[in-house]
């Protein structure tokens, strides 16, 4: 087992509760005597239902609200970096011209004397 693994285990473990109370359904569950107020327990349900999905549509829409703003910010980083690009791509450039021409200039001097 690897030896990160036990911490790990040791901070999650008296998480998993409240985990999994969170994950539990939270719907009207039928009970003994369901048979008798089996429509009145379809109509909570399909209340509990529509509230849910109800409640499930505006987090979707303020899930879409937020990616929308971290995709928006990523182009504005991504634009900024290619112009950070551009730039250097162009003093690499430049420096190499200014070396080659150094080096040429060196060299004639060099081999006229």
């Amino acid at each position: 087992m690897p030896a990160w693994l036990i911490p790990v285990l040791k901070s999650v473990l008296p998480y998993v509760g409240t985990i999994v109370s969170a994950a539990a359904p939270v719907f009207t569950r039928k009970s003994a005597d369901a048979a008798a107020n089996q429509t009145i327990l379809q109509q909570q349900q399909i209340t509990e239902l529509q509230a849910a999905a109800s409640a499930n549509d505006a987090h979707i829409k303020e899930l879409a609200i937020q990616m929308q703003k971290t995709v928006e910010a990523l182009e504005t980083g991504a634009s900024l970096a290619e112009k950070r690009h551009q730039r250097t791509m162009v003093l690499c450039i430049s420096a190499i011209i200014i070396s080659v021409t150094s080096l040429g200039t060196v060299l004639y001097i060099f081999l006229a004397r």
